[in-house]
């Protein structure tokens, strides 16, 4: 057969079966300890997370749509690839959006909440925080955005008939990917189960097939994205009033978690707060923090 009578669709076809060969190829292939080695020197190095050998399948597992992404059978290949100029540059970014792991929901660990409403928040008002500059609260590792609205629900609910109480939150991740997800603002309806209905109506707004929900303007403007890798000598532009960093440390080890928590505390304003998740704990650490409460300490 000639060149021009092959049959149109014959491209369609080839790229299907170079997919369904390398998916093949990919299912048969097993990362070899040398490349494990170098990935989790470079994971726990560049991000903090720890991966011990454990942790093999579950990286060989999720490696797996870049290897397919970048048509690549091994991952050998791929390594060697990270760890090239132009890897380094490309692929970076990518690697950390597989890594990590974003499970968050909107009024997780509600305890938080109630401390929120019943001690920090009246102490801090007690103390002209929240007056004149604004109170400012830092959503360390926010993932998809869940809790730095959740924030600002919480916040906008304290500030009213308290004239003059102002906010603003900062809220950060490593991935680039996850912080695209939490500006969009659209969440299924699912993920808004938790959230009070008088929530619901003053802050939400339902799509069209009511399926989707998109989070008001209102809150919105108040919460600003950047991205910020813990592992990185980061210095934040203000003091913060509010730090919550929940459930983001258990992938760290112990050393790597205190350093964090000392970067916390010079971000934190004197008499301020730090939130941490119900599952970490700050025990044997020497830190300038007195507890407040269970996972909830103050700034001394």
């Amino acid at each position: 057969m000639s060149k021009d009578s092959r049959p149109a669709n014959s491209k369609p076809k080839d790229s299907l079966r170079r997919s369904m060969e390398q998916t093949s190829q990919l299912a048969k292939s097993v990362m070899g300890e040398s490349e494990f080695r170098r990935f989790s020197e470079l994971i726990h190095s560049e991000f903090g997370i720890k991966m011990p050998s454990s942790k093999k399948v579950l990286l060989q597992s999720r490696f797996q749509k870049r290897l397919r992404a970048l048509g690549m059978g091994s991952y050998k290949e791929y390594c060697d690839y990270v760890f090239s100029p132009e890897g380094r540059e490309k692929e970076r970014s990518h690697l950390i959006d597989v890594v990590t792991t974003n499970t968050t929901h909107f009024f997780r660990e509600p305890k938080h909440w109630d401390i929120m409403h019943s001690i920090v928040l009246p102490e801090l008002w007690s103390r002209g925080v929240g007056r004149g500059s604004g109170l400012r609260v830092w959503s360390a590792g926010c993932s998809s955005g869940e809790e730095p609205y959740t924030l600002g629900m919480v916040l906008y609910e304290w500030a009213a008939g308290r004239e003059g109480f102002d906010f603003s939150i900062l809220a950060t991740d490593i991935s680039q990917k996850i912080l695209a997800e939490a500006r969009r603002a659209v969440y299924a309806m699912e993920k808004v189960a938790d959230v009070p209905m008088a929530y619901k109506k003053k802050y939400m707004l339902k799509s069209k097939d009511r399926r989707r929900v998109k989070m008001d303007r209102v809150l919105t403007s108040k919460v600003s994205f950047q991205r910020l890798n813990f592992m990185e000598n980061f210095k934040l532009p203000q003091l913060q009033d509010i730090i919550f960093c929940r459930n983001v440390v258990i992938y760290f080890d112990r050393p790597t978690q205190e350093v964090l928590f000392r970067k916390f505390c010079g971000s934190l304003k004197p008499g301020g707060y730090l939130f941490i998740g119900h599952s970490e704990s700050l025990s044997g650490m020497t830190l300038p923090l007195r507890q407040v409460a269970p996972t909830v300490f103050q700034r001394v």
